[in-house]
């Protein structure tokens, strides 16, 4: 069952902008293991460290699957009307 044009860019304007949370969170993750801190704790920085790289790799697999909904449009007509007009 294909979906239409419609169900395909709300998903692809949805996994962009979880790509994008999941991006601005590993970030912040990252920025707690490199600034220095007087009280760190090795285990400290390895769950920060840990939860950085999970959330970068959400990140990547999110717009991952929001270019395959892109490309998906863009095979369409109707989709690259879409894809022009927002």
């Amino acid at each position: 069952m294909e979906m239409d044009a419609k169900q395909l860019y709300e998903k692809m304007v949805d996994f962009k902008q979880y790509a994008t949370v999941l991006l601005a969170v590993g970030v912040f993750f990252y920025l707690g293991t490199i600034i220095p801190s007087e009280t760190k704790i090795m285990t400290d920085l390895y769950i920060a460290t840990g939860a950085s790289i999970g959330f970068l790799a959400g990140s990547i697999s999110f717009f991952s699957i929001a270019k395959k909904y892109r490309n998906q449009l863009i095979e369409t007509e109707e989709g690259q009307e879409m894809l022009m007009k927002k």
